[in-house]
């Protein structure tokens, strides 16, 4: 074993040179892993040794938060479900006069999703629909980068942050969960850039898929393979998917603009009616009333990747930056094809109805 001395003040210091030299050897091993991980891979403790521009968003590293955070949220409903705990209490009612739950399911959803969304983008601003809830506990997660396929193009794309939006929907169709009509149960959420849905992920906790798309960039496996590629029946009529819960206004409005022998599919839940668009099942999603924004953004933009559309049934695009309203006043009309077409026909049943739809 070497040492070393020195004089000091009379006194003589040794310096044992081995431990020394394996410290360094375990300082230099710890940063270049720190150095070598992908950017969105990086321990959390990363940031405390390099912070990034805290005004820029990488829409790579909000994509893979956004699909943990939807089935980490996905997991507290399925937990509260197994356990019959429901903690049922009511919102009050809808403007269609139909009860308006909440749940523990809702609560727990929303503190995992947005806390651990707010916790990695601190600067973004993110609505839930539940953010009158108090979260009792910390939820955090790091960024986990196999949530996306192997397949997947996710290019490293920075934005500012000021110009990002995040729309949260811990539980869809909660009325539905209490009734224990699973199959219309999701969780989504959705990132908008100056008021345009970019990023959407919709997640159905009871059957563990997950749709996501990226506009322009890529999409789930599970997504692409939801919409099948298929000859269109041009002499077939419609089919338009219209909410259970309050499906009179709607039923009657689609009769009137594309006729009696309209087919009706009556459904539950904003996310799970855009899905059957996207697998072909409905022509159309219609609906005539107001509606929230968190519920209608993920699938806003999951539509858009695909080549679809979601207008206002004033045919003016839905716009999601945090100047503007949670709440969409005008209808919706969602499809993938014959959007003008639709609106035409909605057109001349408005003009027919002195300017009314209902």
């Amino acid at each position: 074993m070497s040492f070393t001395s020195s004089e000091m003040n009379g006194r003589s210091i040794r310096i044992n040179r081995v431990p020394a030299t394996i410290c360094a050897i375990l300082l230099t091993i710890v940063l270049v892993y720190f150095l070598n991980f992908h950017q969105e891979e990086r321990p959390a403790i990363y940031g405390k040794l390099r912070s990034d521009n805290p005004n820029r968003v990488n829409l790579r590293k909000m994509l893979i938060a956004a699909i943990q955070a939807s089935q980490r949220g996905g997991l507290e409903v399925l937990d509260v479900a197994r356990s019959r705990q429901l903690k049922e209490r009511s919102k009050g009612q809808t403007d269609e006069g139909v009860n308006d739950p909440f749940t523990d399911a809702d609560g727990r959803s929303h503190c995992v999703m947005k806390q651990g969304l707010q916790r990695i983008f601190p600067r973004v601003r993110i609505y839930s629909e539940e953010d009158k809830e108090h979260c009792k506990e910390s939820h955090s997660y790091d960024l986990d980068p196999t949530v996306l396929h192997e397949t997947a193009q996710v290019p490293d794309v920075s934005v500012n942050a000021q110009d990002v939006t995040v729309w949260v929907d811990p539980l869809d169709a909660t009325k539905e969960f209490t009734e224990e009509l699973y199959e219309y149960v999701t969780t989504m959420v959705c990132v908008a850039v100056a008021g345009r849905p970019v990023i959407g992920v919709i997640h159905s906790p009871f059957n563990g898929q997950t749709a996501w798309a990226w506009v322009g960039n890529s999409m789930s496996e599970y997504l692409a393979g939801l919409h099948p590629a298929h000859a269109e029946e041009h002499d077939s009529p419609p089919i338009i998917t219209v909410s259970r819960s309050h499906t009179a206004g709607a039923k009657d409005l689609a009769r009137g603009i594309f006729g009696e022998q309209v087919n009706l599919l009556t459904a539950a839940g904003a996310g799970y009616k855009v899905l059957q668009v996207v697998a072909n099942n409905a022509t159309a999603y219609l609906h005539t009333s107001k509606i929230k924004k968190w519920d209608i953004c993920a699938g806003d933009a999951i539509l858009h990747a695909l080549g679809g559309t979601m207008t206002t049934l004033n045919d003016q695009l839905i716009h999601y930056g945090p100047n503007e309203s949670p709440v969409n006043t005008e209808g919706l009309l969602a499809t993938l094809e014959k959007h003008d077409e639709y609106m035409d026909q909605l057109a001349k049943y408005r003009t027919a109805h002195n300017g009314k739809l209902t």
